[in-house]
């Protein structure tokens, strides 16, 4: 397995592009199911994820054609099978996003249920809940989803928790069912709007993205179109973070500031100067970052996908910071590695408590999800001495060439295949 030699103490400077958004890549690739003409999708990160989502399309039918600079074009024409095969989608959640879809264009589908990070449960009951409102048969057979209906009925429906997947699948399938959908307590995060936006764009009525309450209004069919994919606000929030962390001055050029200002509006507490400038924005600390707080919540609150990368900013900051995970169970399992390179946290239910220390320590440490992979390359661009940090196909998940774009702003930061 690959894994990455990092030593730390260099400040980054300069500037990075941020990339397409894995969130947002996932949803509109998966569209192409909803129409028989060819959708074009610009901006589309490399990643590990974007290639399963491509592989499972292809199984089913789907004709994909490589665009150039990162472009892609999509056509289901062809669609033969309304399967996503365990094997295919064990290692990604997000598959399901293809069951309202094929519900909704070819009245059935065989999913497998999903997996994924290991970050706790995160149940698709809602996703089953709201096709069943939408006169969909469901049941579960052998680890897989098997659904019918001749044709989904719009209908009213409440999510009894905010689910960004759950939205997506649900818009998607409302988008050709007959008849009005509204879904409340819907998710607001920017990739639910972005893909909002490519369904209108593809002929769907789709009226509230961005608020808690969406309206859908079925039509017959759906056209093809052209897309380019919102840059990704996670990716632009870690590389500011990184930059904090190293006392550093770097140019987040690409990004979309206003996606991630909870992130930001704690650096700011915290110490760093953040300001947008053309193009983007700029992060610059030059002091030993202070201890603030932190409580993730669905958006426009803080990112739960940017919890870990802020405790490693929190393990060296000046005092003690409490930080709340609420979005999902399981997801401190980054603080036994960090603890490894010299972090003071303890931790018990849904909370850690950081007494920050001066300096982390290089050491050998073990990526265990996506979003912790990201957080320990951050505490290793800080730490005294090398950090090796193993499993890292969990990184290249949800990170289009990270290390490359830390080494161009200074990190001494490197690949090794293997």
């Amino acid at each position: 397995m690959d894994r990455l030699l990092i030593r730390g103490g260099q400040p980054l400077c300069g500037s990075v592009t941020v990339s397409g958004a894995k969130n947002a890549a996932l949803p509109a690739m998966v569209a192409v199911l909803l129409t028989s003409e060819e959708l074009v999708l610009e901006n589309i990160p490399s990643l590990r994820d974007v290639a399963t989502i491509e592989r499972l399309l292809q199984f089913m039918g789907v004709e994909p054609r490589e665009g150039g600079s990162g472009s892609v074009c999509l056509s289901s024409r062809a669609v033969r099978r309304c399967e996503a095969p365990y094997d295919l989608v064990r290692t990604m959640r997000a598959s399901v996003l293809v069951l309202g879809p094929l519900l909704a264009r070819f009245g059935k589908a065989r999913v497998s249920l999903p997996g994924g990070c290991a970050i706790g449960p995160r149940p698709i009951n809602l996703h089953l809940a709201g096709l069943q409102r939408m006169g969909a048969e469901i049941e579960i057979v052998e680890g897989y989803v098997v659904a019918k209906a001749p044709r989904l009925i719009g209908t009213r429906f409440a999510f009894e928790q905010v689910s960004v997947t759950g939205t997506e699948n649900l818009m998607m399938a409302a988008t050709l069912a007959k008849g009005t959908t509204v879904l409340e307590n819907a998710a607001r995060e920017p990739e639910v709007g972005d893909l909002a936006h490519l369904l209108q764009k593809m002929g769907a009525r789709i009226e509230g993205a961005g608020t808690s309450t969406i309206t859908i209004e079925g039509v017959e069919d759906l056209a093809g179109t052209q897309h380019r994919i919102v840059p990704d606000r996670i990716e632009a929030a870690t590389l500011a973070v990184a930059g904090a962390i190293t006392q550093g001055d770097v140019l987040i050029q690409g990004c979309i500031p206003q996606h991630f200002e909870a992130v930001t509006t704690k650096l700011q507490e915290a110490g760093a100067a953040v300001a947008v400038e053309e193009g983007g924005l700029r992060v610059r600390m030059g002091t030993r970052p202070q201890a603030v707080d932190i409580t993730t919540a669905p958006f426009p609150g803080f990112a739960t996908d940017m919890q870990a990368q802020i405790m490693a900013l929190m393990a060296i900051a000046d005092g003690k910071s409490v930080i709340t995970e609420t979005v999902f169970e399981n997801r401190f399992m980054h603080i036994p590695e960090l603890v490894r390179m010299g972090a003071d946290i303890t931790f018990g239910g849904p909370t850690a408590l950081v007494q920050g220390v001066p300096c982390l320590r290089g050491a050998p440490v073990m990526a265990t999800d996506l979003r912790a992979s990201a957080s320990l390359v951050i505490a290793g661009l800080q730490a005294r001495g090398e950090t090796v940090l193993h499993r890292v196909y969990h990184l290249d998940r949800g990170y289009e060439r990270l290390e490359a774009k830390l080494h161009s702003l200074g990190g001494e930061i490197q690949r090794v295949e293997g």
